[in-house]
């Protein structure tokens, strides 16, 4: 593993939608404590960083780190807003096959009915990463999403 990055060299990665590499920020150090990406929140260092705190939180739930990314929610990160790749972190979450995320943010309001720069929704994004991207929580995402009141595209 790599040394660790600075928090503008992680703030650029972040924007660059690097979330796959940035997954370790966001995990809590061995032995326990607070991960990161929010000890970095809580020092203010995204105070001057808005972009970058939205693709955290985007971030976070592409990676399925559902407690961070309840951190940020509950701190007035807008759910919609990290979507620099085209993807907000709903979208991303229902890609990934993050069920739990996708729970947390069916419960939290978050809109399903958002566009991606593909022009499709959630539901759509999890229909489309279920044939061309699988992974093991597809079919409980669509599920969860449809329960949920999710429409399907009719285009």
């Amino acid at each position: 593993m790599s040394s660790e990055e600075t928090f503008p060299e992680v703030a650029r990665g972040l924007i660059a939608g690097d979330f796959s590499r940035l997954e370790r920020y966001f995990d809590p150090p061995p032995g326990g404590g607070r991960c990161r990406i929010l000890e970095w929140y809580d020092a203010g260092l995204f105070a001057g960083e808005p972009a970058a705190l939205n693709e955290a939180f985007t971030c976070a739930c592409f990676n399925g780190k559902t407690k961070v990314a309840e951190y940020l929610l509950d701190h007035g990160v807008d759910a919609e807003a990290g979507n620099g790749t085209g993807v907000n972190a709903f979208h991303w979450a229902a890609n990934r096959g993050q069920l739990d995320t996708v729970n947390m943010l069916i419960r939290r309001g978050a809109n399903m009915e958002s566009v991606n720069s593909y022009g499709g929704t959630v539901l759509g994004m999890a229909e489309w990463s279920a044939v061309h991207e699988p992974r093991d929580n597809h079919a409980a995402i669509i599920q969860a999403l449809v329960d949920a009141g999710a429409k399907r595209a009719t285009g």
